[in-house]
Formats: C-alpha cells, structure tokens, sequence
C-alpha cells in the first residue's frame, strides 16, 4: 500500500518552500446489524478508501483528499498537489508559522491481532446469533417487555502512511461491538436495561470473537428480569451521598469530563466554536489539582484489545503511554507534534487521529483509562465498606458544560447501600457534580480485578464533525459527598 503513498511525498518534497508533507491512504469497511424483536432493523455494510495529504508550507498547512484504490498513484498525485495549492494560499494570510515536535522516521507495520475475521462470518450465523440474543431477551412471554434489541458492528481499517522525514508505516486495525437492550413498560412507567453498556455495547479490537466471549444470551434472562423490577421499584432519593460506579458508568464520566478536557487544541480555544474549550489551561499544567491522590488517569494507546490501541497515529508518532493525572495532579494534554511544540511539551502524546482519507488528522482521545489500585478493593470488598451510599452503573444519559466543569449523568440502574450492604434496587439515578470537586472526592479505586475495558465508535469533534473510535479502561471507584436524585 505505500508506494502511491511514497510517490505523493516524492513529488512534494522536492517543491521550493515545502517544510515537510505527508500521504496516507486509508481504506475503511463497517458492516452494522440491528436487530429489533423479530426484525432486522439496520443491516448495512460499507467501504470506502482514498489518500489524504498535508503539505506544510512557508510554516501553512493545506490539506487536500481523493478518493482511489491504494495503488492509484493519480489520486494520490493529484490531493498531493491539491494540499500544496492550498497550503499556498493559506502562507499568503498566515501570521504565525506552523512548528512540529521532533520524531525519528519510522518504519514497520501493525496489525490487530484477531481470531477470527468478522467480515468472513457467514451473515445467517451474525443473524441467528442475535436472534438468540432476543429470544433469550423476551424467554417467558411477560408482556411488560415491550422491546428487545440486539447489535453488532465490525470494521477494518487499512492505512499506509509515508512522511518527507523517512516514515513510512502500515497498519491493519480491526475493531468490534456488540451489547443488547430490554426496554419494559407498565403503564405510563418505561425502563430499559442495556448490557454491556448503551451507546453501542461493548466496544474492543477484536474480531468476531467478542461476540463469543460477551455471552449476550447467557445474560439476557438477569438483564430481563432488572428491567422489569425497575417497574416498580422506588426513585433513586436525592440529596448528598457515597457513589460507588461501575466500569460501565465510570467510562463515559472520563470521558466526558477528563478525556475532552484534556485535549491540547481544546486547551487552545480551536474546538470553541463547536464544543466549546477546557477549564484545564496552560498555566495549570504540572500545577493544579484535578482530583485525589487516588486518580491516576493516563492516554496509553498500547493496552491489548483496547479500541484506540494502533501502531502509529496518522502523522507516523509511535503508539506510546502518556500521564495525563498523577496522584490526582493534572500532569499531561493530549497532543500532536504542532500542540506538543506549541507548548513545550518535548514530544507529542500521538493523538492526531483522521476518521477516514478525506479528513484531516485532529487531536483525538486514545485510551484514556483510570489505572486501579494494586493493592485496592474489589467491588464486592468497596461495598461492604461503604456504610451508607448508592452503586450506580449502565449510562443512561449526560450533560456538560462547554468548559468540562459542571456535569450531569442518568444512569439506567443503581442499588442502595446500607451497612456494607446492596439492599433495594432504586431507578432513574443522576447525579451532578464540578469536574475538579468530584474527582476531589475519589476516596478509593478498585483493583485489577475488576477492571474493564469499554469504548465508544462515535465520539465526536471538529468542524466538519469526525467521529473517531476511543477507549476507556477503569475499575470501580468510590466518590464522597455527591448530589445524586431521579430523573425523567
């Protein structure tokens, strides 16, 4: 795949005022199923593959992209020579020049490693294996269960990427999905349960064989069975308690309130217009407590089986780990060579990340994950040392505001605890919180055991909006003096 890409470098490298350029083909395939009681409700299979090319030029950037198989060398000569133009242009108006951190050549390749290719699974036995998953979902007939839905999402993404400096990369990524949901009704009362998490299931780079290993059926008659007590059990109480999440819950609060804080070019102000910026500024880098000394957050893009684990990021930067929170101390951005030379960070976090060929790289969440305690809790062990709380778990719904600080979840379930105890069940749980006060609360992380990677496909920024698939691994945690009441 890199000799079109090659070639594009070649015929930029050697133009008058060229400071560096790059080319990547980068080709995409995503089938999706989603099933709804007995109907396949989204069946969809797609491909599309292209090269996109940066040129930095008098210190500018231009960027230009055409669709093509890889071994389309016009396709790649002509967005080659799209981006200079472009990039010329932009020298004309631009007032400050572009620097990169500096990064050896490299050299290689990198594959997911799967067991079994998805997109070789005969269709009738993805189908029939979600059909199990919804008649195990709607087994004894209750009519309170009023829908069941079960889904699965495989992609591969194959890219090439060569550099002025010498790189020049392959890479293989394989990513899938799959979760279910039990949606209950009685009377004017409506509640659903989700497994392994809602906005897409669980999410790993793996083949078919996740599927497998979730037992989706197997757990279908317990998630059943949570959704039709939520009918009737009492709404979570409001007022300032312990909250105990689970991995499945905890996910999406880094997420939201760590992951995109931490952005280097939200940090900037360039995602204002869309998304807003980060109360994590450049002055309180290395200086400012953003939670306890239990929270240790990091951006590590080599954990196995982790959605953003790759080889290299779209600008040829070497999967690495980075700090971001140290004992609770806000320590590290997420970056590229341009932010990480902006702010003297020294090099680049590798974050610089395309959604396809015809988009430009942009700073993007890896891995960012919460590292357990060695020596910490099990959940069972966090319970029965919390006297009085609440466990919350399974996302149900999330507001934030555009500076990352203040912040509401709903999730679908949660349990009261009384003694060390889960006694009742409790619905429509939120709780809110400021980003710094309620990881100030953090009074202790859970172990490896109970660690879990989780992730998300469609997580989404920039203008035009790219979505871009992240990962976000955590334990249990427990959070003191938290607002918590039921939602709609």
């Amino acid at each position: 795949m890199l000799d079109a890409t090659r070639a594009a470098v070649a015929v930029l490298a050697r133009r008058e005022g060229v400071d560096y350029c790059d080319a990547r083909y980068q080709a995409d395939e995503v089938e999706q199923l989603y099933l709804r009681d007995d109907e396949v409700d989204r069946l969809a299979r797609t491909r599309r593959a292209g090269f996109g090319v940066r040129v930095l030029y008098q210190g500018a950037w231009g960027f230009a992209a055409e669709p093509g198989a890889a071994d389309d060398l016009a396709a790649a000569t002509r967005a080659a020579e799209a981006a200079l133009a472009t990039a010329r242009a932009a020298a004309t108006v631009n007032t400050v020049r572009v620097r990169m951190a500096e990064e050896p050549p490299q050299q290689g390749s990198f594959t997911t490693p799967i067991e079994r290719d998805p997109f070789t699974v005969p269709l009738a036995e993805k189908l029939a294996d979600l059909r199990a998953v919804i008649a195990a979902l709607r087994a004894g007939a209750d009519p309170r269960v009023r829908s069941a839905t079960a889904r699965a999402e495989f992609r591969r993404i194959d890219k090439a990427f060569a550099s002025s400096e010498g790189s020049a990369v392959e890479q293989h990524l394989w990513h899938g999905a799959a979760g279910m949901q039990v949606t209950a009704a009685d009377g004017e009362v409506l509640e659903r349960r989700s497994d392994p998490m809602d906005h897409g299931g669980r999410v790993a780079a793996r083949g078919y064989e996740l599927v497998g290993s979730l037992d989706l059926a197997g757990r279908a008659a317990a998630l059943r069975e949570e959704a039709l007590a939520l009918l009737t059990a009492p709404p979570c109480p409001a007022g300032k308690t312990t909250v105990i999440l689970v991995p499945s819950q905890l996910a999406l609060q880094i997420h939201e309130s760590c992951g995109h804080s931490i952005e280097s070019d939200r940090a900037m102000g360039e995602e204002i217009s869309l998304a807003g910026g980060s109360f994590l500024t450049f002055d309180r880098q290395g200086r400012f407590r953003y939670g306890s000394v239990h929270v240790n957050l990091v951006a590590d893009a080599l954990t196995p089986g982790a959605p953003a684990t790759h080889g290299w990021d779209d600008e040829g930067v070497p999967a690495r780990r980075t700090p971001l929170v140290s004992r609770g101390q806000f320590v590290g951005y997420l970056s590229s060579r341009e932010t990480a030379a902006r702010l003297g960070l020294g090099r680049s976090a590798g974050c610089l990340r395309a959604e396809n060929y015809a988009r430009p790289p942009i700073i993007r969440m890896i891995n960012v994950s919460m590292e357990p305690d060695p020596r910490g809790p099990t959940l069972a062990e966090l319970i029965a040392d919390t006297d009085d709380g609440i466990l919350m778990g399974s996302n149900k719904s999330w507001s934030i505001d555009d500076l990352r600080l203040n912040f509401q979840f709903g999730c679908e379930v949660a349990w009261e605890i009384k003694r060390g105890k889960r006694t009742r069940l409790l619905r429509r749980p939120i709780y809110t919180g400021i980003t710094p006060r309620f990881w100030g609360g953090c009074d202790a992380v859970g172990s490896g055991a109970d660690f879990e990677m989780h992730g998300f496909l469609t997580c989404g920024k920039g203008d035009p909006m790219q979505t871009m698939w992240v990962g976000h691994g955590c334990p249990p945690a427990r959070f003191r003096d938290v607002e918590v009441g039921s939602g709609a």
